[in-house]
């Protein structure tokens, strides 16, 4: 017999009563090579054979055992063929097809083909609805019986119960349906659908056994749709640097930042370190207080107090905005008030500084927000009132005398919205009532309070662009009288000091930020940007737009030089703003030649400062320019101006408002010369206000060199645990000094040295969060050159062991994340300032042609033979190199895409090694960290840049060779890699 048919075959082996291996052996000869026994549907029909009677044939069954235990027929099959078998109501075959079924199904695999592996996912996922479908039946015969006083059906429904149950627990089944779900949605919905009518059968039976056993079920097939969700909380530690440091340097850094990156970022670490909820909200808030008692006098302190009590509730509005799972989120700020109210001495500390009840206030901002509801927020404060009885010296240290400044912030915060409705409306309708409201916010305090509200409420750069276009208003010079042309040298005057301050308060960007294209430069900002002095920034004071015509310079020097005092009418202030400096050249040329005498000077001096500070403010920022342009021993007389011009002028005849803005003037200028007096060693007393005015200026030890400070400074904070906003200014200033090169690398080292498992943990919290200073160009140097060269350079291998190494795996991973998250948005105003790397530094990394996506990866790989060509001919062939990035065709002319995928070309080339050490055992760390820091499926993450061929090598590496691993790391929303996911968790 050649070719027979198959059921012919199977009869006439049971006419025979062939034994089982017999019969094997007899299908291999009737059967030629080529055809498989899965092809010719073998499983099929020997069931149906065997279900031909009301009873199984044992025989046939035996045969269909036989061929399962010896491989002739895959898994797939099998279980596909019992999930044909529909007649429930023949107890001994659903009986028989559940033993087969308890033979393989808690140790299913396949080593075929990625198709295969595909199939075992559907076959599985069909095999689960037959299950339920069956117990379903079951349930229903029992329940029937049970009402006609027989119980024969229970055996039958725990062996259903028992096979789901087996089938369910083990991991790798829930994987494999996990992707057989995202394959077929619609079977996914049947399975659910089944899974109520089984719940509702149940429920109406009363043998208690049963129903847990079924419950039992149900909950591990709900659990599958979520099993890439569920992540551990960290309920062993109460305190988390990252956060504390990270609300630090907002608060610290970046008032005026907009709130969602910093929402983000916050959400971000929240998830990568698994804390819970209530702990998060009561560590942002630890930061605040913290930050409250620990700034220095004036704006800092009225900055910390803004942030605190205006931008921290909006963030936890956004915050609330989060899924939270179950739980509600007012409930873990309750709880966070709850474990903030057991901090007793940094609550009193914050209250003797702030002079007022801070919890009260909070308390009451938070109610408002939402995020409380008034039962708690009337139990909280409660509890807070009586904690201060039992600290009556709180009370009595209250100075009445002094208002406090979080009232004084928040009751600024409406005050803000009026002044912007005020400087609104058109100016020339009532410049003196505008001058008036100027004037009372440059009294006392005002404008630092009212410039903080702004800053933390997001409406700075509105109010600087409001005070811009004043600025330019007072160009317009119509016939003015005495009165109109002071009001419109003061509303000028105001406007510029206002915004000089705003910008050395808050950075130039705020101003910047939204400067329209169209149109003429307003004055302000072509003033700032070529002639205003900022630390690190080189000026001109040659520029071309310090140059004007000779007669408007020479009419001004006459006008400083002949006048008993400046004229106001018809007088152009931008433009003498521009010519002051070519003037200030003139008199200083004839100073020098011994044409003016040094009372000539004085009278010069007193008069450009005696109406108009603004004036002041231009000539000693050209003079600040024009210093640092002359050899020590020129110096002396331009140093000499600048210490005539910051003094103020005692004279009865200046115009309005003057002593509050000689106050103002000081303070700029004191910013301005700071640079030139400490590069000079020059000493210039300024008016004091009784408050140090740049609190962290000077903050390195002189002749000591930068790599010690940042060694001495990162040791201390380790020793401590948490970054201090002092630590975090002298961070920044030494990032600034060395470059984010030298500055990471010397970090990464320090990491790399520490070997206690407890402080290299920690160092890592401490560590990312000083690398937020600037996170995007820390990433590019730590992924793109210090990993690499840690990787490939054998001698360094010995420092990536554990506990060091699995250390800078997890920084390396949260920097990546984070980066990766955010780059998509802008840079913060801190980070615009600093240089960018350039990006050709990260497209040399390989040659690129765009039209070829795979091209990069094609020529960074290095096993190019070891490709695994898909068996589909639908499917491009997959080199060593395919990613998913690929497919979802991302942007490699990115330098942080590049890196990426540079960086796991490398991890793939050391999983495909023959080489093991200390490099393969950190790859298996940073592989171990993305999966407990990713949220569901890895679309759009940075594991996407991943070639696909890493998942089968990864699964070698014994500590990843779990489903749960395979499912994490693969890109499931292409059909490609679920195949791949199929293929790696069906082999294991």
């Amino acid at each position: 017999m050649k070719v027979v048919n198959l059921k012919q075959a199977i009869l006439q082996a049971w006419k025979e009563r062939w034994r089982d291996y017999q019969w094997a052996i007899n299908m291999k000869k009737f059967f030629p090579k080529g055809a498989t026994w899965d092809i010719l549907n073998l499983a099929e029909a020997l069931l149906e054979q065997a279900m031909i009677g009301p009873s199984p044939n044992p025989l046939i069954l035996s045969y269909l055992k036989y061929a399962i235990s010896s491989q002739m027929v895959s898994y797939s099959t099998v279980l596909t063929a019992i999930s044909k078998f529909d007649d429930f109501s023949r107890d001994l075959c659903i009986q028989a097809l559940l033993d087969i079924m308890d033979m393989f199904c808690d140790r299913l695999s396949c080593h075929g083909k990625a198709e295969e592996c595909i199939g075992l996912c559907h076959a599985l996922l069909s095999a689960l609805h037959w299950l339920l479908r069956c117990t379903t039946a079951s349930a229903e015969r029992f329940r029937k019986g049970l009402e006609m006083g027989a119980t024969e059906g229970e055996k039958q429904l725990t062996m259903c119960l028992q096979q789901l149950n087996k089938l369910l627990s083990s991991t790798k089944n829930r994987a494999l349906l996990y992707i057989a779900k995202l394959e077929e949605a619609s079977s996914w919905t049947a399975i659910e659908q089944s899974l109520l009518k089984l719940g509702e059968t149940f429920a109406s039976l009363s043998n208690c056994h049963l129903q847990s056993q079924a419950e039992e079920c149900g909950a591990l097939i709900r659990s599958i749709p979520i099993m890439l969700s569920m992540h551990s909380e960290q309920l062993h530690k109460t305190g988390f640097p990252t956060v504390h440091a990270m609300i630090l340097l907002e608060g610290t850094m970046n008032l005026t930042g907009e709130m969602q990156p910093l929402v983000e970022q916050l959400m971000m670490v929240k998830r990568m370190q698994h804390i819970p909820s209530p702990l998060f909200v009561l560590e942002i808030w630890k930061a605040c207080f913290v930050g409250l008692t620990e700034s220095p006098e004036g704006t800092e302190e009225l900055k910390w107090t803004a942030f605190t009590f205006l931008k921290i509730p909006q963030v936890l509005v956004k915050l609330k905005k989060y899924p939270q799972g179950d739980k509600d989120f007012t409930e873990d700020v309750n709880c966070a008030f709850e474990f903030l109210l057991k901090l007793t001495p940094l609550l009193e500390k914050a209250d003797q500084r702030c002079n007022c009840d801070c919890i009260n206030l909070l308390l009451q901002e938070c109610s408002k927000q939402g995020l409380l509801s008034d039962m708690n927020t009337s139990s909280l404060m409660a509890k807070r009132t009586a904690d201060r009885e039992h600290a009556p010296w709180l009370k009595s240290a209250e100075n009445a005398n002094i208002q406090p400044n979080p009232g004084l912030i928040l009751r600024a915060e409406p005050i803000v919205t009026n002044i912007l409705k005020t400087l609104d409306a058109h100016h020339s309708k009532s410049p003196e009532g505008l001058l008036g409201v100027l004037g009372h916010m440059l009294s006392g305090k005002n404008l630092d309070l009212l410039l903080a509200a702004a800053a933390a409420t997001g409406k700075l750069t509105s109010f600087a662009r409001k005070l811009i276009s004043l600025n330019e208003f007072t160009k317009h010079i119509n016939a003015e009288n005495s009165k109109a042309a002071s009001v419109r040298a003061l509303l000028f005057d105001i406007s510029f000091l206002m915004l000089c301050h705003v910008a050395q308060t808050y950075g130039s960007e705020v101003i910047l930020s939204e400067s329209s294209s169209v149109g003429e430069v307003p004055f302000f900002e072509t003033w700032m940007q070529t002639c205003m002095p900022e630390e690190g920034k080189i000026l001109n004071p040659d520029h071309p737009c310090l140059r004007p015509d000779s007669t408007k310079v020479e009419s001004l020097v006459a006008l400083l030089n002949n006048s008993s005092e400046m004229k106001l009418a018809q007088m152009k202030w931008q433009e003498a703003c521009l010519s002051i400096s070519a003037a200030i050249l003139e008199i200083l040329n004839a100073w020098e030649n011994g044409i003016l005498a040094f009372e000539s000077i004085q009278k010069i001096t007193d008069n450009i400062k005696g109406k108009v500070c603004s004036l002041a403010v231009c000539a000693v920022a050209w003079l600040v320019a024009h210093v640092r342009m002359l050899d020590l021993d020129e110096r002396e007389k331009s140093l000499q101006m600048i210490r005539q011009l910051v003094g103020p002028l005692y004279s009865e005849n200046t115009l309005q408002f003057y002593n509050e803005r000689v106050v103002i003037m000081s303070s700029i200028l004191e910013h301005m010369c700071a640079d030139v007096l400490q590069q000079t060693a020059t000493q210039i007393k300024f008016p004091t206000t009784g408050t140090d005015t740049m609190p962290y200026r000077n903050l390195l030890p002189p002749k000591r060199p930068i790599k010690e400070v940042l060694t001495g400074i990162f040791a201390e904070v380790l020793e401590k645990g948490w970054v201090d906003s002092r630590s975090i200014h002298v961070f920044d200033t030494l990032l600034h000094m060395g470059g984010v090169y030298w500055f990471c690398n010397n970090l990464v080292k320090e990491l790399l040295k520490e070997t206690r498992k407890e402080y290299t943990l920690r160092a890592v919290e401490l560590l990312y969060s000083i690398f937020c200073l600037d996170m995007q160009q820390v990433t590019l140097i730590l992924l793109g050159h210090i990993l690499p060269n840690l990787l490939t350079d054998s001698a360094k291998w010995h420092s990536l062991v554990d506990p060091p190494g699995r250390a800078l795996a997890k920084l390396a991973v949260w920097c990546a994340l984070s980066s990766y998250s955010s780059h998509k948005g802008q840079a913060s105003s801190r980070q615009k300032k600093r240089q960018r790397e350039d990006i050709e530094d990260y497209i040399s990394l390989s040659p690129l042609d765009d039209t070829q996506p795979s091209k990069l990866m094609r020529l960074l790989s290095s096993n190019e033979d070891d490709a695994i060509v898909l068996s589909s001919p639908t499917d491009r062939s997959m080199s060593s190199s395919l990613s998913a990035s690929q497919l979802h065709t991302v942007n490699m002319r990115d330098p942080l895409n590049r890196v990426l995928a540079n960086l796991f070309l490398q991890i793939s080339s050391i999983l495909g090694a023959r080489t093991v050490g200390p490099h393969t055992q950190f790859v298996q760390w940073f592989m171990e960290e993305c999966v407990d820091c990713l949220e569901q499926s890895s679309r759009g993450s940075i594991l996407q840049f991943m070639p696909f061929i890493t998942v089968s090598e990864l699964v070698k590496v014994s500590a990843m060779s779990s489903p749960k691993v395979v499912l994490a790391i693969t890109d499931l929303s292409l059909p490609l890699g679920r195949r791949v996911a199929a293929k790696a968790i069906a082999a294991l």
